[in-house]
């Protein structure tokens, strides 16, 4: 029921004292002609509505949460903590550096940090998520064009498996999108990248993931890098998958030139529920001059003074955002980065890989693997295609039979080169018993696929909200609340 629907006439909250200073009101032609349209509850039957909601809503805290390419990881309290501190939470954007020597050393820290997992050598905080850290680096890389006297570059060779921000991103940045189709075991197809790159003077660049969405670290990325280059163009590195990697290989020692990063993921804030989310971007010393924002850097310009202070890159693209991108979230990440250190990083990552691993061995055979690697790294991509066929249950059914039984379901019907798809990733953090009881999870639906198909039909059935018409929805959506 939705708030408006518990309002009463009459009912309401007295939380505020009498205002003790004088009330002044906007002219007469800013005047409402009508009232607002404002629920009138008690505290209490307030206070219940809101928790009610909390309680029907599947996060991390919940259960299982697989959602391949996403890494919904666990966010540790103290990350919370760190960031609610007054130093941090009280401070104003337009504060003299001087006063505010703590937020400028984590900004330089982080940058540091990232530099180092990465293989950059600088970062700017300012993008506020994954697609905004695209669109800059793309940007970077048009500059870069621009200032060899090369604007005929504007073409952008964007794998079929890529993420779908990869090429809206290019669009946005005003250049033209080719896609390179994959090979049957999901990998770029070196020789159609040869065919588009020989002797074409208008590429700009790659954009990429490695491991790419299928999960797959690609053997020939060194290669794929050296095509670009020999062509004139630049790699830029889609960092949504960085989990799987860091600590054990950087995007700068494959040769990209540079790297976007979602703080919100890989370094645990996690993504989700509205925001916020960071999406720094990292690149090489040659497209440094063109960074957006500043650069956190040790000596005072105007006062000369050995203080941390900002300055701007000499042919800077602009701005990206306000100030210096979603700062409190670059504090978690910072906060996640020394509390594992440099052991703890790799470590992360090899975790979430032995876990998406031992999932998939368990699973294979019940379940088809898109492209059957001997090892995935961090997700792996099963394809329900036979189950469609065999029983008439796709993949949409097992995610919503998933529901029933506490589990957030995996990425449905991607990467789109598998048509039934269900994209796994279990990240670092969870147990081989969490591991276990979802395995047998998956087993058993797989079972029922069979025996029962029309109870996956249905499901779920134990959520507050059951199977929803999902294509009217989406053609007749209904946004707003109707009032009588």
């Amino acid at each position: 029921m939705l708030v408006f629907e518990k309002s009463r006439p009459g009912r309401g909250v007295s939380a505020l004292p009498e205002c003790d200073v004088e009330i002044l009101k906007p002219e007469e032609k800013d005047i409402r002609t009508s009232e607002l349209h404002l629920p009138e509850m008690a505290e209490v039957d307030l206070s219940r509505h809101y928790t009610e909601l909390a309680k029907k809503a599947h996060g991390v805290n919940d259960g299982f949460y697989p959602l391949g390419s996403c890494t919904m990881k666990y966010n540790p309290r103290v990350n919370e903590k760190i960031a609610a501190l007054p130093g941090f939470t009280d401070v104003h954007p337009l504060q003299p550096v001087s006063t505010v020597q703590g937020c400028l050393r984590v900004i330089k820290e982080t940058s540091e940090a990232l530099c180092e997992i990465t293989g950059m050598n600088q970062f700017t905080m300012q993008p506020a998520a994954g697609a905004h850290g695209e669109f800059t680096g793309l940007l970077l890389i048009k500059a870069y064009h621009l200032a060899n006297g090369e604007p005929q570059r504007t073409k952008i060779i964007v794998p079929d498996s890529a993420h779908g921000t990869n090429p809206a991103s290019a669009v946005m940045a005003g250049m033209e999108v080719i896609n390179v189709d994959s090979t049957d075991k999901g990998l770029v197809d070196l020789d159609k990248l040869r065919e588009v790159c020989e002797g074409n003077d208008q590429i700009a660049g790659l954009m990429l993931t490695n491991p790419n969405t299928a999960g797959l670290f690609d053997p020939n990325i060194k290669e794929i890098t050296d095509i670009i280059h020999e062509c004139g163009g630049q790699c830029y590195y889609d960092g949504a998958n960085l989990n799987a990697v860091m600590g054990w290989a950087r995007p700068g020692d494959m040769g990209f030139d540079c790297v976007h990063l979602n703080l919100h993921k890989t370094f645990s804030t996690p993504h989700g529920g509205g925001g916020p989310g960071s999406g720094p971007v990292g690149c090489k010393e040659h497209l440094a001059k063109f960074m957006p924002g500043v650069k956190v850097v040790d000596k005072d310009a105007h006062s000369g003074k050995d203080i941390l202070s900002f300055a701007k890159a000499e042919e800077s693209l602009g701005e990206m955002k306000s100030f210096y991108g979603n700062f409190l979230v670059v504090v978690k990440a910072l906060t996640y980065i020394k509390m594992l250190g440099k052991e703890g990083i790799p470590e992360a990552s090899k975790n979430a890989v032995l876990n998406a691993n031992y999932m998939m061995q368990k699973l294979k055979g019940a379940y088809d693997m898109a492209f059957e690697p001997e090892v995935c790294m961090h997700e792996f991509v099963m394809d329900l295609s036979r189950q469609a066929k065999e029983t008439g249950v796709t993949a949409m059914d097992i995610a919503k039979g998933l529901l029933d039984n506490n589990i957030h379901p995996p990425t449905m019907y991607f990467p789109l080169t598998v048509h039934e798809a269900l994209m796994a990733e279990p990240c670092e953090t969870e147990s081989k018993e969490t591991l276990d009881d979802a395995i047998n999870v998956f087993l058993e639906l797989n079972d029922l696929a069979y025996s029962d198909p029309e109870k996956l039909h249905q499901a779920p059935v134990k959520t507050p909200v059951t199977r929803l018409d999902e294509v009217g929805a989406a053609r007749h959506p209904v946004l707003k609340y109707e009032f009588e």
